[in-house]
């Protein structure tokens, strides 16, 4: 299977390990974030790479951590070609002493960080709660949240003193909603989006704005797992994974440009929501009066609001 996305970056990027190839061409940039320091976890492939080209097509300075030699250097060089300064972090976003030491080579090289990318996860065990293993249940649980919690603990400290900061959350699907048959995965980006708006209540004092956003259905490696899950999945997801590969899912371009909008000065004061790539309206959004409501959050439905 290809996809082939609009053109916004300049570079054809393949992902080998799912068929997946993203045409993101050169289209107009206005180079807003030029300048800023990124992180972007989980860098070397798939959603992250094309995270880290659209940041660096922007002008930004990106750091990419993964855990693969070989997919960093791949996406190293193609954020090369940009022309942006780009640094290779190796590491675990399951071990929190391989984050640290990670990320603090970054604050040592640039001296700072404006915007970080938590977008490093897994799938994990897919089928019944009672038959999955558990050692595999719970890593998903370290990597997804954990890894998110590892990340965001590191910088905070550098982004208060700065008085400024971005920090971008992958969510997933089931963070909103049921999913029977993926109760790791759907758990941890359900905590990502609960940890997301809890730490941004924390430090909205120091101009650091906190949001989650859920990519939509693009094709990666995840989609893969789930086809050759077969039956374990459901017949429900079984059906609308068919339908992916048929229709191509979503443009790999929309939660990238979604998370330039998030880096950049233009959502400044928008913290704390759940954004979604391809159904909310967030090119056009009036921040003031999306922060005067709580639209775009999750909430429990009282019996008067149905």
């Amino acid at each position: 299977m290809q996809i082939r996305g609009r053109e916004i970056l300049g570079f054809a990027i393949e992902n080998k390990a799912c068929g997946l190839y993203w045409d993101l061409g050169k289209g107009e940039q206005s180079m807003e974030l030029t300048g800023r320091r990124c992180l972007v976890t989980g860098g070397g492939r798939g959603i992250g790479r094309g995270i880290a080209l659209s940041l660096a097509r922007e002008g930004a300075k990106v750091a990419l951590l993964a855990r693969t030699e070989t997919e960093l250097d791949e996406t190293a060089a193609l954020v090369e070609q940009t022309g942006v300064e780009v640094l290779k972090l190796q590491a675990d976003v399951s071990q929190r002493e391989q984050v640290d030491a990670a990320i603090e080579k970054m604050l040592v090289a640039w001296g700072g960080v404006e915007v970080l990318v938590n977008n490093a996860g897994i799938q994990g065990p897919m089928g019944r709660v009672e038959e999955v293993d558990p050692e595999a249940w719970m890593q998903v649980m370290q990597v997804n949240l954990g890894g998110c919690f590892y990340a965001t603990r590191k910088v905070l400290p550098t982004m208060i003193a700065q008085g400024y900061g971005k920090i971008i959350n992958l969510s997933g699907g089931g963070a909103v909603g049921p999913r029977p048959f993926f109760s790791a995965y759907s758990a941890s980006k359900a905590a990502v989006v609960r940890f997301s708006e809890n730490v941004a209540g924390e430090v909205a004092k120091h101009n650091i704005d906190i949001n989650s956003i859920a990519p939509g259905a693009v094709h990666t490696r995840m989609l893969d797992e789930r086809l050759e899950a077969g039956t374990a999945v459901g017949e429900q997801e079984i059906e609308i994974d068919q339908r992916l590969v048929q229709e191509g899912g979503t443009d790999p371009e929309r939660p990238a440009a979604l998370v330039v909008y998030l880096a950049s000065a233009r959502s400044d004061g928008l913290s704390g929501r759940l954004l979604a790539a391809v159904w909310d309206p967030w090119e056009d959004f009036d921040i003031e009066a999306v922060m005067a409501t709580e639209a775009f959050t999750v909430r429990r439905l009282k019996q008067e609001d149905c």
